[in-house]
C-alpha cells in the first residue's frame, strides 16, 4: 500500500489516513462499495458510498500515474538519458500532465524542422543566439553555418534553422507550458463558427453559428452541443486566449537580453506559440474541457438515473397493463402479484366504430373481474391519454388506480435477449406490455434489465466517454439495488446480478438452483449454490431478503454474521428474536453498550436496532396515484396560462423536462424553476417528482412547450429575464376543456360483467 497515495487521498477528501487505509484494504480484499458502506462502518469510520467510491477511483488514477511514471523511467534508462535530477523531477510529478511536460523534451519525435536543423549542424548557432549577448551579430555568426552540402543555402536559412531549434525548446519547456496552460484557462475563449454553406443543413445548431464564451464559464451542455456540431460537420470550434496575452507570458521567460540576438529569440518565441505551443495547449484544453463536461454530464445522468430507479413502487398487486395504440389497437396483459404473465389480448378502445369500443369495454371489464385486477398501468406513448380517458369512463372502483407509466425504453426491452429469454413464445408487443405493468409494480426490478443509456434521463450521453459513463451508471444501479434490497425467491437474474458480490454468473446459478430445488428457506441455504463461496456469501447475504424464512432476520438487512449477536440480545431479555421484532417495549430495554466489541461498534448496533423496528423496510417513498389534467391530451389543447400537473422526466444543466400528458415533454428552463436564482436545477427538482407547472409558450410547428414553476411566470416567453416584472392579477386561466360526460353503454357493460 503506497503511503504517499494514502496521505494524498486523505488530504483531498479531508478524512483521516486510517480511513483511507481501511477502505483500501477492504477493496483489495474484494469487498464492494455497498458492503463496505453498510457493514464495515467501524473499520472505515462511517464513510458513505460516495466517499468509498471516491477512494476507489482515486486509488485507480494514482496507480495509473505510477504505471506511466515507471514506463517513462524505463524508456529514459534504456536510452541512457536518465539523470539523478531528471529522475527526481519525474518522481515529484503529481499529475499526468506534469509528468508528460517533463518527459516531452526526451520523447522520441518524428522528423521535425528542429531535428533537420540539428542535422544541418545549426544547434551551436541556436545556442549562441539564445545566449543573447548584446555584442553578437547574428548575420555575421550565421555565415559560418552556410553549407550547400548540408542544405543551408544562405545566412537567412541558417538563422531560420536556428530559430526552429529554439522554437522547439520553447515548446518543450515544462514551465512555459504550465504558465501558458494557466493563461488558456484564465483568458481562453470558446469560439464557434458555422462552416461555409452549412447554415441550412446545420440549422439545429443555429445558436452556435457565431458564438463566443469564456472557457472558464461555459457550461458542460453548451460545450458538448458545440462539439457535436463540430463532429457532425457544421461548426468549427477554437479555444484560445488573446495572442498578445500569450506572448506577454512567454517572451519574458526566454527573451532576457537586448540586441539582434535577443530579437532572433523573440521571433523564435512567436513562431513557437503560433506553430507549436499554442496549438498543443489548445488540444490539451479541448481534451480537458471535454473531460470536465463529461464529468458533469455523467453526474447529471447518474443523479437522474438514481431518482428514476428509486421511484415509488406500487408493490405486489394484480396488474392489468396496456400498451396503447391507434391503428394496431392496445396490447393488454394481465399479471399476477409476482409479475407473472397470466393472459394477453388486443382491444380497440380508440376505434371509430362504436361496436369495437363496446367490445373493448366488455373485454377489459371481463379481464379485471376474472384476474382480480388491483391496478391498471397504461403506457404514456401514442394513444396513451386517449386510452386512459377510455378506461376511466368504465367507472371502475376507486380501489383500482389507473396510472400512466413512462414507457421509455420498453420497446428496447421487448426486442432484447433478456425479453426473448423470459418470453420465448410471445412477440414484442406482449413483452412491451409486460414491461409497462412491471414498471408500475417495481420500477427498479424492471429497469435494471435495460441499458441505462436507453432510459432517456441524461444529456448528451452518447457524446461522453462511454467507459466512464458505464462505470458511473453501474455504480448507481448497484447502489440502488443494494440500498433497496432484493427478494431472493422472486428476483430475476438481471436484478440479482447487481447484488453485492454476485454478478451475472452467480445470479444465473442462484436462479437455476431456485428452479431445481424450489424457493430458498434461509439465507444460509445460499451456501449450497454452485460456485457461491464464502466471500460471495459475505458480500451478498445482507442485501438479499427471504419473506417468511426460517430465521426471522432473513427478511431484514441484518447481516447473517450478526445473527448470534441478536440472538444474544433476545436471550438476555428472555424472549425470542420474533418477540424483538414485534415488541417496541422489548427493543427499548436493549442496552447497546453491552454488546460493543472490537469489531462491532455503536454504528452497527444502531443499524441493527433500526432494522429490528422495521425489518426489510423499503427506503423508497410511498406510492401515490398521479393523474394528468383531464381533457388536456395533445399539444393543441394547450394554452398559455394553463396550470397543469406533471411529472419530471429529465433534469439537465439547463432545466427540467416535464411530462404533462400531451405526448411531448415541456421544458422548464433553469430561469423558470424558481423565483430565486439557482445554478443547478437538481436543487429544485428530481426525476419522477410530481410538480405543478404553468404553460408559458406553445410552438406547434417545432413541437416545443415552454413551462414555468415560478409563482407568477411571464406568459409568452420561454426564457424571461430573472427579474422580470410579474403580470398583473387577472382571471384564473382555464385548465382546459371540461371532462367529457360518461357514456351510457359503459355503465351497461359494467353491469353485464357484474352479473356474470
Amino acid at each position: 500500500m503506497n503511503e504517499a497515495h494514502i496521505q494524498k487521498i486523505a488530504g483531498e477528501l479531508k478524512i483521516q489516513s486510517r480511513q483511507v487505509v481501511a477502505t483500501a484494504r477492504l477493496l483489495a480484499e474484494g469487498a464492494t462499495v455497498p458492503f463496505i458502506a453498510r457493514y464495515r462502518k467501524e473499520a472505515t469510520g462511517l464513510l458513505d458510498e460516495v466517499a468509498v467510491t471516491s477512494i476507489r477511483e482515486r486509488l485507480l488514477s494514482l496507480a495509473d500515474l505510477d504505471s506511466r511514471r515507471e514506463t517513462i523511467l524505463k524508456s529514459l534508462a534504456e536510452r541512457n538519458l536518465l539523470t539523478d535530477e531528471l529522475k527526481a523531477s519525474i518522481a515529484a510529478a503529481d499529475s499526468v500532465t506534469r509528468l508528460e511536460d517533463i518527459y516531452l523534451p526526451y520523447r522520441p519525435k518524428r522528423r521535425t524542422r528542429a531535428i533537420i536543423a540539428k542535422e544541418q549542424g545549426l544547434e551551436p548557432l541556436a545556442d549562441l543566439l539564445f545566449a543573447q549577448q548584446s555584442t553578437a551579430d547574428p548575420l555575421k555568426e550565421a555565415v559560418a553555418y552556410v553549407s550547400t552540402e548540408k542544405g543551408v543555402a544562405d545566412v537567412n536559412a541558417a538563422l531560420a534553422g536556428a530559430r526552429d531549434i529554439l522554437a522547439e525548446r520553447v515548446s518543450d519547456d515544462a514551465n512555459a507550458r504550465a504558465k501558458l496552460r494557466e493563461l488558456f484557462w484564465a483568458e481562453g475563449v470558446v469560439k464557434s463558427k458555422v462552416l461555409t454553406d452549412k447554415q441550412e443543413a446545420g440549422a439545429k445548431f443555429k445558436d452556435y453559428f457565431d458564438w463566443s464564451e469564456p472557457v472558464a464559464k461555459i457550461p458542460s451542455h453548451r460545450l458538448l452541443a458545440i462539439r457535436r456540431g463540430e463532429t457532425e460537420g457544421f461548426l468549427m470550434l477554437r479555444i484560445n486566449p488573446p495572442e498578445d496575452s500569450a506572448l506577454l507570458v512567454l517572451e519574458p521567460m526566454f527573451v532576457t537580453g537586448r540586441g539582434p540576438a535577443a530579437e532572433q529569440v523573440r521571433l523564435a518565441v512567436q513562431d513557437s506559440y503560433k506553430r507549436l505551443l499554442g496549438s498543443a495547449i489548445e488540444v490539451e484544453l479541448r481534451m480537458e474541457t471535454k473531460k470536465r463536461a463529461d464529468v458533469e454530464a455523467i453526474r447529471v445522468f447518474a443523479e437522474n438515473l438514481r431518482e428514476l430507479l428509486l421511484a415509488s413502487a406500487l408493490g405486489r398487486k394484480n396488474v392489468l397493463a396496456i400498451d396503447p395504440g391507434f391503428r394496431t389497437g392496445c396490447k393488454v396483459v394481465c399479471l399476477d402479484r409476482q409479475g407473472k404473465l397470466l393472459h394477453h389480448d388486443v382491444v380497440y378502445p380508440t376505434a371509430s366504430s362504436v361496436a369495437e369500443m363496446r367490445e373493448a369495454a366488455d373485454a377489459l371489464l371481463s379481464m379485471i373481474r376474472k384476474y382480480e385486477i388491483e391496478a391498471i398501468a397504461i403506457g404514456n406513448g401514442t394513444a396513451g391519454r386517449e386510452t386512459e380517458a377510455f378506461v376511466k369512463q368504465l367507472k371502475l372502483p376507486a380501489s383500482i388506480p389507473v396510472v400512466m407509466v413512462n414507457e421509455s425504453g420498453a420497446s428496447i426491452y421487448s426486442a432484447s435477449e433478456v425479453a426473448r429469454e423470459e418470453f420465448p413464445t410471445h412477440d414484442v408487443t406482449v413483452r412491451g406490455s409486460v414491461s409497462i405493468g412491471r414498471r408500475l409494480m417495481d420500477p427498479l426490478a424492471e429497469l435494471v434489465k435495460l441499458d441505462p443509456k436507453s432510459i432517456g434521463v441524461g444529456q448528451y450521453q452518447h457524446d461522453v466517454e462511454q467507459g466512464a459513463l458505464k462505470r458511473s451508471l453501474d455504480d448507481v444501479v448497484i447502489s440502488c439495488v443494494n440500498g433497496v434490497g432484493v427478494e431472493l425467491n422472486t428476483a430475476s437474474k438481471q436484478l440479482l446480478a447487481y447484488v453485492s458480490g454476485l454478478g451475472p454468473s452467480l445470479a444465473a446459478s442462484i436462479v437455476t438452483h431456485r428452479n431445481e430445488h424450489g424457493p430458498f428457506k434461509s439465507r444460509a441455504e445460499l451456501k449450497t449454490v454452485a460456485r457461491l463461496g464464502p466471500k460471495a456469501f459475505e458480500q451478498a447475504a445482507g442485501f438479499l431478503r427471504i419473506r417468511d424464512g426460517q430465521h426471522p432476520l432473513d427478511a431484514s438487512a441484518v447481516h447473517p454474521e450478526r445473527y448470534e449477536l441478536v440472538d444474544a440480545m433476545a436471550k438476555d431479555l428472555n424472549c425470542s428474536v420474533s418477540d424483538l421484532l414485534r415488541d417496541a417495549g422489548l427493543r427499548q430495554k436493549i442496552k447497546l453498550d453491552k454488546y460493543v466489541t472490537e469489531t462491532v461498534g455503536l454504528p452497527t448496533l444502531n443499524d441493527i436496532l433500526s432494522e429490528l423496528a422495521k425489518p426489510g423496510r423499503d427506503p423508497r417513498q410511498k406510492f401515490e396515484v398521479f393523474s394528468f389534467q383531464s381533457g388536456v391530451e395533445k399539444m393543441e389543447d394547450l394554452k398559455p396560462g394553463m396550470k397543469l400537473p406533471g411529472i419530471v422526466t429529465n433534469v439537465t444543466a439547463f432545466g427540467a423536462f416535464v411530462d404533462i400528458g400531451v405526448h411531448q415533454d415541456g421544458l422548464v428552463h433553469v430561469s423558470q424553476l424558481s423565483d430565486k436564482f439557482i445554478k443547478d436545477p437538481s436543487e429544485v427538482v428530481k426525476v419522477s417528482q410530481k410538480v405543478m407547472v404553468t404553460v408559458t409558450e406553445v410552438d406547434l410547428p417545432r413541437k416545443r412547450i415552454a413551462l414555468s414553476m415560478k409563482a407568477a411566470p411571464q406568459i409568452g416567453a420561454s426564457r424571461p429575464p430573472l427579474n422580470s416584472p410579474r403580470p398583473a392579477n387577472g382571471p384564473r386561466p382555464s385548465a382546459g376543456p371540461a371532462k367529457p360526460a360518461p357514456v351510457d353503454w359503459f355503465t351497461a357493460a359494467l353491469n353485464r360483467n357484474k352479473n356474470g
